[in-house]
């Protein structure tokens, strides 16, 4: 994706809305902002919830399919003491 064709994307459809981080537009989309979760930074808590529940939607719609429980699995195996 280009930089012109992130930019004019809604934030809806970024995992991390205020920060537009993530793009979830199509299953390839979703696969990497899953692999990604834990090296975008900045973000606190209630924004990972949030972003999780839009890359859960995001997957049904687009039929990938998801092994972790939660996004505390995805942290660095699984803990939450991630650096900031």
């Amino acid at each position: 994706m280009s930089t012109r064709q992130r930019n004019r994307l809604p934030v809806e459809r970024f995992a991390f809305t205020k920060k537009r981080k993530e793009p979830i537009t199509d299953a390839r989309h979703v696969r990497n902002a899953i692999a990604r979760f834990d090296q975008v930074e900045g973000v606190t808590d209630a924004e990972r919830d949030a972003a999780w529940k839009r890359i859960r939607a995001a997957a049904r719609r687009f039929g990938v399919e998801i092994d972790a429980k939660g996004w505390r699995a995805l942290m660095k195996g699984g803990r939450t003491d991630r650096r900031r």
